[in-house]
């Protein structure tokens, strides 16, 4: 079977990182007789460049013909790119969410694993750690303050600005259900984040989940509010296994998740809609400063390919292949700058992606 992948290179560091996801999943091709073809397809900074828009309808209907999109980064420096000095809605930014709408991307999956070889790079104290931590964050991500109405009012010279928080039932149970189906898999256990003690909209999404978790008999359910989260996660991040909450407060806490791995540069990610498509992207930002410069990590890319390979192929003997090749690589002690310690082997951006191909075909 050929599988059909658009690429979108994106900006900054995204056609470097990209690249060496693509080196990898040619490796996966020879290996394992699998057939890939790509599309390549433009948006943020880019589209702007060369359609004078951040997200095209061409974009998005060759998205839609495809098995699944991987993403490099979007975006740029916000202090001097030409880019932001355009009106919000025409800003790279704006591309991303035009895109996960126009697409249903509903529900992003953020894990945050805690590799034994980069245990040293965790901020945490080792005995937080304990034996480490293995969390898939489950994030609404269409609904909520991104997409709600906005305005800016001016009264008597005084300005009001206005952001609208709005759930429906039927947004949440969908993403609910799509946590509770991962935990089955996994620990089976999912803790819903809200904020019910003030918000009506978390009100609603509690009383939903609850509902919703009549069906998993086999999964626990705990509730804790937002801000007790942000501390948990850095007092005893080993207690969670399936975190799942709405827009803002998934954005706040996954970053915060992927810092105590020890490096952003690891973390992938994986936005799906109510099929098997899906959209992968690393959790990291474009990093315009190291552009071009061969320093920058692309594992994080590589593993969201891995994810597309599970989550929207059904080609788990594969992800598992490249999963296994990048611990492979940090065992023997191959490091890119970003997560460099005393006694390791500094690489460059290709010479990672190399390493991990080679593994792969072994």
């Amino acid at each position: 079977m050929n599988y059909k992948i658009g690429l979108i290179h994106g900006d900054g560091i995204g056609p470097e990182i990209v690249n060496e996801a693509k080196k990898v999943l040619n490796a996966v091709s020879e290996k394992y007789k699998v057939a890939f073809s790509y599309q390549n397809l433009l948006l943020g900074g880019a589209s702007i460049d060369a359609c004078g828009v951040p997200l095209t309808d061409e974009t998005i209907r060759r998205a839609k013909q495809c098995s699944a999109v991987l993403m490099g980064s979007i975006g740029g420096d916000a202090a001097t790119s030409p880019w932001y000095q355009l009106e919000p809605s025409k800003r790279p930014e704006a591309g991303l969410l035009g895109i996960r709408k126009s697409l249903g991307l509903f529900a992003n999956l953020r894990p945050a694993y805690l590799y034994d070889e980069l245990k040293d790079a965790c901020p945490l104290k080792e005995k937080i750690i304990g034996k480490g931590f293995d969390m898939m964050i489950v994030r609404e991500l269409t609904g909520g303050l991104y997409f709600g109405d906005k305005k800016t009012t001016e009264t008597d010279g005084v300005k009001t600005a206005i952001d609208t928080l709005i759930y429906s039932e039927d947004e949440i149970r969908r993403i609910a259900k799509r946590a509770f189906d991962i935990a089955t898999k996994r620990r089976k256990k999912v803790t819903s984040v809200d904020k019910a003690n003030v918000l009506e909209s978390s009100r609603l999404w509690r009383a939903v989940v609850e509902d919703t978790a009549k069906d998993y008999p086999d999964v626990t359910l705990e509730h804790m509010l937002v801000d007790n989260c942000a501390m948990q996660l850095v007092a005893d991040p080993g207690q969670f296994d399936v975190v799942v909450t709405e827009n803002t407060f998934g954005d706040i806490l996954s970053d915060e998740a992927s810092m105590i791995t020890g490096s952003i540069g690891m973390l992938s990610s994986a936005s799906l809609n109510e099929t098997k498509f899906g959209l992968y992207e690393p959790s990291h930002g474009s990093a315009p400063d190291i552009a071009g410069k061969s320093v920058a990590n692309p594992l994080a890319t590589i593993l969201s390919a891995a994810m597309m390979l599970r989550f929207s192929l059904d080609l788990d003997k594969e992800a598992d292949a490249m999963e296994a090749a990048v611990q492979e690589v940090l065992k023997e002690g191959y490091r890119t700058a970003d997560i460099l310690s005393e006694g390791c082997t500094k690489v460059s951006t290709s010479g990672m992606g190399d390493l991990v191909a080679e593994k792969v075909c072994e």
